[in-house]
């Protein structure tokens, strides 16, 4: 074997795409779990078994090999999966910005030869890598990178279908290789059917009597679902009663209710300008790539709008528009919801990335030609490339530097910190959950605790995985119309409550009504006492048992998100609750001390705590 020759042939910057974001998201990767989805995932891919619907069967069975890793905890392992394939992703943008340009002559061809094509290609590949959005995917587990890929790839093979046709050697495989994949890809998110149009159009463009081939239509209809067979995942592991087994896909219609979300609300809201606006900015090119990558996008679909390439053009823009009429059409997201429609478009930024670089070639192209011949002026011009990448990393670094983000973790075991032995605490937001899931089946922190989510009591299927607590509950009887999670949390607080301690999660405490109850706070929890019980003081000893990385600007924990600014506000506020009980009951120096450390968590909570001293008199 000649690794000389082997070596000679490999592409350097086609490397390059890869290895340099993956340094950047190895960098500023999560150490362990973060908040939404996170420890959902993780538990899952540790498990092997299902998350959320529609189950993500690829991307579980994708994340599952890196938890052997011999490095890290699971969580770190599953992280680095993702940054893994957020790096494809973005070689998926070198490696079809090159394919676009394939035939393209570039400034002083003779001197430069394939140069500015591979520049600009690198560059579109590293600016998509640190847009905002694919890097906050990348740092913890998230399957849109994945899922991009895989479009890449799609992409590729229909262009690969289309010149071989067009060269008189048809080759099917390729759209049947294709169809395999887009079935495949359903795994990771069912979004990957707004590519097909794209693709569509991709072989239809080269000759419109494609359409009549019915066999070959079949054919990749049946490799279609051959790579969508990956759900059988979902029943498969069903049956053997992972860790997390979100749906129960056990049967036919529990498999249906899966894989077509019917779990989630179908209400819709009336929809007007603002409302509109505010969903169509959902997919935000300047906010990604700022203005001057929004220029060079029209500038590379202006390229090549008035050449033979004009379909990939027309490409583009089906795709733009399936999505925009599916995911704003007919989706309709509320306005508070919007945010998670905005990782939808994650495979229409890589495409948008691709014809970013072919507009930073037609630019290097327009100047070069004009430029004189120096050596110095076409080195400039060919670093001139790469100030759109700097300058898209340099803002959005800091906000996507997870390096030091043990939030999550910490709020997690903080919260198990707070119980007392084999106590049930009722959890009601995502956030609040899915960390504790991690730690307590995966990370094995506290198994004695029972940690029902209060959304989900009104499913059977979620009732049935907890045995211990539900197998002779009342919550059964109840018909599908009576289930709604304040009932049926009240309903279960009772069961409960003369078997063992019972505890709710500061959201559960200002979603629900407990009137029956009077709240004993116990840090970031709350134990549910008999309301005809004299008051008692919170337990502000169990402040000292808990990790504040990141709260207290110790480290350089700047990252931010929605959910993490919340835990970071329930802290203050927690904290301000405290302070301001043992003020009442004459507990000076301690509650001083936590409306202090509110004030030093959250501005916010610093305000408010000013005022509650001054209402006790205390300066």
């Amino acid at each position: 074997m000649n690794m000389n020759g082997t070596l000679r042939r490999l592409d350097p910057f086609s490397i390059a795409a890869f290895i340099i974001p993956l340094f950047i998201y190895l960098l500023t990767l999560a150490p362990t779990v973060t908040f939404f989805d996170s420890g959902e995932f993780i538990t899952a891919i540790a498990s092997l078994g299902t998350a959320h619907s529609p189950g993500y069967p690829l991307f579980i069975n994708y994340g599952k090999p890196f938890t052997f890793l011999p490095f890290g905890s699971i969580a770190f392992r599953v992280n680095v999966a993702t940054a893994i394939s957020a790096a494809a992703a973005c070689y998926g943008v070198y490696f079809l910005t090159m394919v676009l340009l394939r035939d393209e002559q570039g400034p002083k061809p003779e001197r430069l030869g394939t140069l500015p094509a591979r520049l600009s290609a690198l560059s579109a590949a590293l600016t998509f890598a640190c847009t905002a959005r694919l890097w906050l995917q990348s740092n913890h587990d998230k399957p849109y990178p994945l899922l991009a890929f895989i479009c890449a790839i799609v992409f590729w093979l229909m262009l690969l279908w289309r010149d071989s046709y067009l060269e008189g050697r048809e080759r099917p495989c390729y759209v049947y290789l294709g169809a395999f994949l887009v079935g495949l890809a359903t795994g990771a998110h069912q979004i990957i059917v707004l590519m097909i149009p794209t693709y569509a159009w991709l072989l239809i463009s080269a000759d419109r009597r494609v359409v009549l081939r019915v066999k070959e239509f079949f054919i990749a209809f049946a490799f279609g679902l051959l790579g969508f067979a990956i759900h059988l995942h979902l029943v498969v592991r069903a049956l053997q009663k992972p860790l997390l087994n979100w749906g129960d896909s056990k049967n036919l219609t529990q498999f249906l209710w899966n894989l077509l979300r019917k779990g989630y609300p179908v209400d819709k809201p009336s929809r007007g300008p603002e409302l509109l606006w505010a969903q169509v900015n959902a997919f935000n090119i300047p906010y990604e790539f700022t203005i001057f990558g929004m220029l060079l996008l029209v500038m590379g679909l202006a390229g090549f709008a008035l050449t033979k390439k004009r379909y990939l053009v027309l490409g583009y823009l089906i795709a733009l528009a399936s999505f925009l009429l599916v995911i704003v059409g007919y989706f309709n997201t509320p306005s508070d919801m919007i945010f998670l429609t905005e990782e939808f478009f994650t495979p229409l930024y890589l495409l948008s990335a691709v014809f970013i670089g072919v507009g930073l070639f037609v630019m290097i192209r327009e100047i070069g030609n004009h430029l004189p011949d120096r050596a110095a002026l076409r080195a400039g011009m060919l670093l001139f490339l790469f100030a759109l990448p700097v300058a898209v990393c340099v803002m959005n670094y800091r906000e996507n530097d997870q390096h030091q983000n043990y939030i999550a973790f910490d709020y997690a075991s903080n919260t198990l910190r707070s119980l007392p032995q084999n106590a049930v605490m009722y959890t009601w937001g995502d956030s609040g959950a899915f960390p504790l899931w991690y730690l307590q089946g995966v990370e094995r922190m506290r198994e004695d605790t029972a940690l029902p989510h209060t959304p989900h009591l009104v499913f059977d299927w979620y009732l049935d995985s907890m045995p211990v607590l539900f197998q002779h509950s009342s919550l059964y009887a109840l018909r599908p119309d009576q289930r709604y999670p304040e009932n049926t949390l009240l309903m279960s607080v009772m069961e409960q409550y003369a078997q063992r301690p019972v505890y709710i999660d500061f959201s559960t405490r200002y979603s629900v009504e407990f009137q029956t109850f009077q709240l004993h706070q116990r840090g970031i929890i709350y134990r549910l006492d008999p309301s005809n019980l004299p008051p008692v003081p919170s337990d502000s000893d169990i402040w000292g048992l808990y990790s504040t990385r990141g709260l207290l600007g110790e480290s350089d924990m700047f990252f931010r998100d929605l959910d993490t600014g919340k835990a970071i506000l329930i802290y203050g506020a927690a904290l301000l609750e405290s302070g301001e009980n043992l003020l009442k009951l004459g507990r000076k120096d301690a509650g001083v001390w936590a409306l202090d450390l509110a004030g030093r968590i959250t501005p916010q909570a610093g305000q408010q705590a000013l005022q509650i001293l001054r209402s006790y008199g205390v300066r």
